[in-house]
């Protein structure tokens, strides 16, 4: 379960934030979650209160939004909405699609106190 990693490098930067931007408390953490990044939402979203506990965002709401994957087919020269990393395309069927989107995380925003 990489998610634990990642909610722990997660509370690192909401740290790194809390010193340079002065603040104690986070309410709610808002996360982009690629569609083909890898991370599982739910379990994202379980490691994150584990690791949130017994720190400045301990209770914080964490809202993700998940980010559609998207690629480009070099056969039909279109931007096509597509499931996994090496399918083919969905317009054209063909199978030169090189992802051009939805697989990334990124901390979006911070409410704090």
């Amino acid at each position: 379960m990489h998610e634990l990693s990642l909610a722990e490098g997660l509370l690192q930067i909401i740290d790194d934030a809390a010193v340079r931007d002065k603040f104690s408390q986070v309410t709610t953490v808002w996360l982009e979650i690629g569609q083909l990044s890898s991370v599982e939402p739910q379990a994202m979203a379980f490691c994150f209160d584990a690791v949130a506990r017994g720190t400045l965002a301990q209770g914080a709401r964490l809202e993700i939004l998940t980010l559609p994957g998207v690629g480009w087919c070099a056969d039909c020269a279109a931007s096509v909405a597509i499931t996994e990393l090496f399918g083919i395309c969905p317009q054209c069927g063909g199978g030169q699609v090189q992802v051009t989107g939805g697989t990334k995380m990124r901390l979006k925003e911070l409410e704090v106190l």
